[in-house]
């Protein structure tokens, strides 16, 4: 199992330059009970989180948000995650 997170933009990115631009990406959650949902957005907060346009104090945050659920995480996803049991 893999316990080096993906604590950035950067690791993220590194993480995902070997593969083929095209290739479908997706998020694997749930482990005990392993779905696979699509990406919906991508957004970094804070945004002028009190709407008055008063500069942000807090550092800012990439959060990637899941889209629909797809399915069961497929058994070969499940085992290369270290989640099969």
């Amino acid at each position: 199992m893999n316990n080096n997170p993906i604590a950035t933009v950067g690791d993220l990115i590194a993480a995902i330059t070997t593969y083929d631009p095209a290739t479908p990406i997706r998020v694997a959650t749930q482990p005990n009970y392993p779905m696979e949902h699509t990406l919906a957005r991508v957004v970094c907060t804070p945004n002028d989180a009190e709407g008055d346009g008063t500069p942000p104090t807090d550092p800012p945050i990439v959060w990637l948000g899941i889209g629909g659920q797809v399915g069961y995480l497929p058994r070969p996803a499940a085992d290369a995650l270290g989640w099969s049991r």
